[in-house]
């Protein structure tokens, strides 16, 4: 497994900077600011050339503006492809730690939700729940391709007054019960 890469990910400025890459499919380091107003220009220059080094992210395009080179970035399309099918017990704490660390970002944005104004879980759409189904691998194929178009269908809406950003995270793997 390339904990590397799947390290560098997982900061969570990074992974701000991949989930915008995702939702735009490539962006200038001024596209990518106006995404993430609250980081420092330096800063932002500073993680994306940390996704460069490990090829979570790629410049695509040169522009010449003003005499200077202005570049756009984009990511792969699967920056995990590089993760191995099977782990060795190192590599599965490795795994172990690696989704700690996302969870927690997941709940550092939600405590920033939580602790704004008013915040309105209902009015904002806020939910999360677990829901466990029993699939064939033919039946979870299908349902996955039917989520991936969901989200491709709204995944390339633009910023609007009347919409704003949701983050939408998914979470699958098989359920295993010990039965002692």
């Amino acid at each position: 497994m390339d904990s590397q890469l799947l390290n560098c990910i997982l900061h969570p400025i990074r992974m701000r900077i991949v989930q915008s890459l995702m939702k735009n499919r490539s962006m200038t380091v001024q596209q990518i600011a106006k995404e993430l107003p609250d980081v420092p220009q330096a800063t932002l220059y500073r993680h994306l050339n940390k996704l460069l080094k490990v090829s979570a992210i790629t410049v695509i395009k040169e522009n010449r503006v003003r005499g200077a080179v202005e570049k756009v970035y984009a990511i792969d399309p699967n920056p995990y492809k590089t993760v191995k099918k099977d782990f060795d017990l190192e590599e599965k704490n490795q795994c172990l730690n690696l989704f700690y660390n996302f969870l927690m970002i997941l709940l550092g944005d939600f405590e920033r939700y939580i602790h704004t104004e008013n915040p309105d879980l209902e009015k904002d759409g806020v939910t999360f729940k677990s829901v466990a189904m029993y699939l064939s691998d033919e039946e979870y194929n299908e349902f996955m391709g039917d989520l991936i178009k969901a989200f491709d269908k709204v995944r390339d809406n633009g910023t609007s007054p009347e919409r704003k950003l949701r983050k939408i995270t998914t979470i699958t793997m098989p359920t295993i019960y010990d039965n002692k």
